[in-house]
């Protein structure tokens, strides 16, 4: 789960890490009622969206007068923002976060996120502030210092020098900047985070650090224990099928491709779409229906895959383990009697009870299930099916 940057700045208030004043406003009228609240003869106005590259795509942008607030904040509210991480179609701007200016020295990039292959966090910094780090990381790697963080000691001393050392900060600057390091990683492990980035993060003319940006994401498994920040969730900023999925407790992805996948098991999934790319085809989805399938389950995944209507086939990758395989083919069948399945649906069940499967399959008599006999020949066909071959 992610959220605004106006939220995980309140977040960063209360463990003090420095962040300017601002306000959250929804029409013209509350960003200029914000500006005059916070003073001052420059501000900032930002687009809220659960996206990163906001300013490229025009939405952040100075002013220097209420007037000026007025008509950025109609510009940007409203606006359909297109960044490198909304993709084509953009995101829509419901609010702005009007933030008071500041005296900015030096811009740096600091952020923390899990290693998986460590187990442990990682925090990183570089001195290409304001750049997009993925660009960083390819062109200029060199630039980017990373320090492990062993959750059992926390965050130390030595994990912030070695970071500020890399920076290349006077002396003078280190401890404030490694104040600001340890209290940004509280933040991290006390809310369960994922990952952290604060891009840019500043330095302002009399030696502060700030997070002028901040985003957050959030492990959505430990949300039972982050009440207050699952209240924080803006359902409006997520694609409306995978959270209809989530409320039926389907794990779904949506994709670009126009192969629908309806699998039991992540591995298995991720194995499905590398095959389905690997067959010359694109999956539509990610979608996991979890180890007890049912008729109910099933349908309620075919409802959800023919909401794209990119879809042109479906594949059922099902094995056999805890639910039977006669059960599932049952279910497909009673939910093609609940959804309008009106594309091919490939069917490659394995595992127990899978030659009884195939026996029920056989008999149902209905014209676009498309027997598989195994995860190679159910893509192939799933592939051929999607081109209308």
């Amino acid at each position: 789960m992610n959220i605004h940057e106006y939220q995980a700045k309140e977040l960063f208030a209360k463990y003090n890490v420095p962040t300017l004043r601002g306000h959250i406003a929804f029409t013209p009228d509350e960003a200029v009622k914000a500006a005059q609240e916070l003073g001052g003869n420059i501000w900032v106005v930002k687009a809220q969206i659960h996206a990163g590259g906001r300013g490229l795509g025009g939405g952040v942008k100075l002013a220097r007068s209420s007037g000026e607030v007025r008509e950025v904040a109609q510009q940007i509210i409203g606006m359909n923002l297109v960044t490198h991480q909304t993709g084509p179609e953009g995101k829509m701007v419901q609010k702005v976060y009007v933030e008071e200016g500041a005296d900015i020295k030096k811009e740096y990039y600091l952020g923390i996120l899990l290693d998986r292959a460590l187990e442990m966090p990682i925090m990183m910094a570089s001195t290409e502030g304001g750049m997009a780090i993925e660009d960083v990381a390819h062109n200029t790697p060199e630039k980017i210092i990373k320090v492990a963080i062993d959750p059992v000691t926390g965050f130390q001393g030595f994990h912030g020098r070695k970071l500020a050392f890399g920076l290349e900060l006077p002396k003078e600057e280190v401890n404030t900047f490694i104040k600001f390091a340890a209290a940004l990683y509280n933040v991290y492990m006390d809310y369960d985070s994922e990952m952290i980035e604060i891009n840019p993060l500043v330095k302002t003319g009399d030696g502060r650090f700030l997070a002028l940006d901040a985003k957050m994401g959030f492990d959505n498994n430990a949300l039972y224990r982050q009440e207050h920040i699952h209240e924080m969730r803006d359902l409006s900023e997520e694609e409306p099928t995978e959270v209809e999925a989530g409320k039926s407790d389907l794990s779904y992805i949506k994709l670009d491709g126009n192969v629908g996948c309806m699998v039991n098991g992540a591995g298995l999934a991720m194995g499905t779409m590398d095959t389905i790319n690997y067959e010359g085809g694109k999956p539509a989805n990610f979608l996991d229906v979890g180890g007890s399938a049912n008729a109910t389950t099933v349908a309620k995944g075919f409802e959800i895959i023919l909401k794209d209507p990119n879809v042109k086939a479906i594949f059922v990758n099902i094995f056999g383990g805890i639910v039977r395989c006669d059960r599932v083919a049952n279910g497909i069948i009673e939910a093609t009697k609940l959804t309008n399945v009106n594309v091919p649906v490939i069917v490659r069940l394995d595992g127990t009870n899978a030659i009884e499967a195939a026996e029920i399959l056989r008999n149902a008599g209905i014209k676009n299930i498309i027997a598989a006999t195994d995860l190679a020949d159910g893509a192939k066909k799933a592939v051929a099916a999607a081109k209308g071959e």
